[in-house]
């Protein structure tokens, strides 16, 4: 089965990260899709753009409203994903606490 592994968090800290910072998380991140990969479980991701950066698209009969900004005005963001390979929820469950991320959101793709 695929599972979608949606990375959350507050993105300020990533914002007010440093080079050094930033390059450590990067191979955190590095470390985690090669052990992926090598599982055979690694099938994509990305990092996002910030959420100010997004645009949203709310659709009421035929009135369209586009805005600037997140869908949802929180602290914690989609900041990223990993699309992966698991034989069920727990291999899912298993892969995601790997992330080096603080938080994580499981959805399993239904087609």
């Amino acid at each position: 089965m695929k599972y979608l592994l949606l990375v959350t968090g507050d993105e300020r800290p990533w914002a007010e990260a440093g080079p050094q910072e930033r390059q450590d998380v990067y191979a955190q991140w590095g470390a985690f899709t090669q052990m992926l990969t090598d599982r055979g479980a690694h099938l994509g991701g990305h990092e996002l753009a910030h959420s100010s950066t997004a645009t949203t698209i709310r659709k009421n009969g035929d009135q369209v409203l586009v805005t600037d900004g997140p869908y949802a005005e929180t602290v914690e963001q989609i900041s990223g994903y990993v699309l992966v390979e698991a034989k069920d929820l727990d291999e899912a469950v298993e892969l995601a606490v790997a992330m080096p991320s603080d938080g994580v959101e499981i959805r399993r793709i239904t087609t």
